[in-house]
């Protein structure tokens, strides 16, 4: 009797909770259930219930008739809050039920929803993602025209990031990228999400990495957006995209971030080399410009394309690379990128020991940066540089990545920065090479 009282407090607690699942037949599967009682109901089972779910080291009752055999097996038990946002919860077995640490924070005593430390997906972390940077996301179109005959509207997002009315949006939405003038030189129709409207000033682009400064003058407070940091992301991280596209304003899609680091040589693209951020939040037509944000509500790169004829593929300029660049326009007024002439490839013990294979001669190292090719007359050229040389350390510091390397000399035009190669022969040779400033089309 005392298993079969058990039993229906199992059936009114799970009343209560997310449901009871038993099997009406005999078998060897087993079967978990999950119900979801309140704190308070869990706290109030009684001594003889908490003694047979201390007690039992197997949960399964067995209850027979003559045409059947019920079996309950192992039920958990998740004691939630009322927060529904919250994904913490505290679990206990049938096998092992502990409660005896738990004490209700103050907040849960006075009824207030309890605050948690982790960094759980929620019910309304999407959602509050986006509500802290929406109202700064701003519409962006430019009649564009030839002889003074429109022939039609660039569309596209923005960011408020500072107060005083400074757009962060894409080059090719604002700027003359294709022959085409916009109706009035400079100037752009922005849109906020509260239906002001203003008339904006391209104060600077830059088109090789796709970026661009609007300016507004408003007399009335303008919201913005704060800028986090693409350094700390990580592929699966959650990622929202918000601007307008199609011209539907206030949109929001969600995601992952699926590569942190994807090359523009992947994606068939000239010029120097440039890095983005790949994510599969629907971005199309008109989202270029808008930010893509963390689950902090923090912009961490600018949607600036997707892939067309594929589903789930869009890439964003970091926002550490885009600091980079409003700090070029604030100092220099444009984007001032060196130049060392080679053509570079990372390294590590795979591939160097795939390479030794090849070439017992190649240098016995497990990271750095091989020298593929050395361009004719270049400063890399003139430095001494030779092909199939392993850059490991540039201006002092060990690199091993491309990436390291342009980071290093960013902005040093000019300067002469020593570099330590190792050759053939494990013959370790220091070069000083001297960045030139890239041509627009390099």
């Amino acid at each position: 009797m005392a298993y079969r009282g058990s039993l229906l407090r199992v059936l009114a607690l799970s009343s209560v909770g997310s449901g009871l699942v038993f099997s009406d037949y005999a078998t060897d599967s087993r079967t978990s259930v999950s119900v979801s009682i309140p704190a308070p109901l869990l706290d109030s089972l009684s001594w003889s219930w908490r003694t047979l779910l201390e007690q039992s080291t197997n949960p399964t009752l067995g209850l027979s008739n003559e045409s059947f055999q019920h079996r309950i097996v192992p039920l958990f038990f998740s004691v939630s809050n009322n927060d529904p946002s919250s994904d913490v919860k505290k679990e206990s077995s049938v096998g092992v039920v502990d409660n005896s640490n738990y004490l209700p924070s103050v907040s849960e005593r006075d009824g207030a929803s309890p605050k948690h430390s982790c960094n759980c997906l929620g019910r309304d972390t999407i959602a509050n993602a986006a509500a802290k940077v929406g109202p700064a996301v701003v519409n962006i179109s430019v009649p564009k025209g030839i002889a003074g005959v429109v022939v039609g509207v660039s569309m596209g997002s923005g960011t408020i990031i500072d107060a005083d009315g400074t757009i962060l949006t894409c080059a090719h939405v604002v700027a003359d990228s294709r022959g085409l003038r916009s109706w009035v030189e400079g100037k752009v129709n922005v849109a906020l999400q509260d239906g002001r409207t203003y008339e904006g000033t391209v104060v600077n682009a830059d088109l090789q990495s796709d970026i661009a400064i609007v300016k507004i003058t408003s007399k009335t407070p303008l919201p913005t957006a704060n800028l986090g940091s693409s350094g700390k992301l990580r592929p699966g991280d959650w990622v929202v995209a918000l601007g307008c596209p199609l011209t539907l304003q206030n949109t929001i899609t969600a995601g992952i971030i699926s590569c942190v680091d994807r090359k523009s040589t992947d994606l068939g693209l000239g010029g120097s080399r440039r890095e983005y951020l790949q994510t599969d939040c629907a971005i199309n037509e008109g989202n270029s410009g808008g930010p893509l944000v963390n689950m902090d509500g923090e912009l961490v790169g600018v949607n600036i394309m997707k892939v067309q004829g594929a589903q789930g593929l869009g890439f964003s300029v970091p926002v550490d690379v885009v600091s980079q660049i409003i700090d070029h326009f604030k100092t220099q007024g444009r984007v001032v990128r060196p130049w060392l002439g080679l053509k570079m490839i990372e390294l590590n013990e795979m591939v160097v020991a795939q390479l030794k294979e090849k070439n017992a001669a190649f240098p016995s190292v497990t990271k750095g940066v091989l020298v593929a090719m050395v361009t004719p007359g270049s400063p890399a050229d003139r430095a001494g540089f030779r092909h199939s040389d392993v850059v490991i350390e540039f201006d002092g510091k060990c690199v091993s990545s491309i990436k390291e390397i342009t980071d290093i000399m960013w902005d040093r035009v000019g300067q002469p920065l020593k570099a330590v190669v190792i050759r053939g022969t494990d013959e370790s040779v220091t070069l000083t090479v001297i960045p030139e400033e890239a041509k627009p089309n390099m």
